[in-house]
């Protein structure tokens, strides 16, 4: 949460096309993963929720994988990541206690019956 360590390895990392293209990758198969594995538009808010961040996380990884550097950079200072990053650590948050309340909540017969 130190907000100008994070902004000083979002920089990095960004100027390192070796490391975009790897973290581009791992972003790849875990979005298909996801994407494939629990592609579900209904039985509630938690199954949408969950689809949907595997599509940003698939999507966000082949932006990693095929936007050329100086894409990335626009694309970045377009987020203005370092004005907003509490705003961003905000959303996150929320994203986690959200999923990990609703997935404590949630009892496995019960998410076994969305499936079908």
């Amino acid at each position: 949460m130190d907000r100008q360590t994070m902004v000083e390895t979002a920089d990095t990392l960004l100027h390192n096309r070796a490391l975009l293209l790897i973290g581009g990758m791992i972003a790849v198969l875990g979005g298909l993963a996801i994407v494939l594995t629990h592609n579900l538009w209904s039985g509630g808010a938690l199954p949408v929720v969950i689809t949907i961040l595997g599509w940003i996380i698939l999507a966000r990884g082949l932006l990693l994988l095929f936007l050329p550097p100086s894409a990335m950079v626009n694309l970045w200072q377009m987020f203005h990541f370092e004005e907003l990053f509490y705003v961003y650590l905000i959303i996150v948050l929320r994203l986690v206690l959200y999923l990990s309340y609703a997935g404590f909540k949630s009892s496995p017969s019960s998410a076994s019956r969305s499936k079908h």
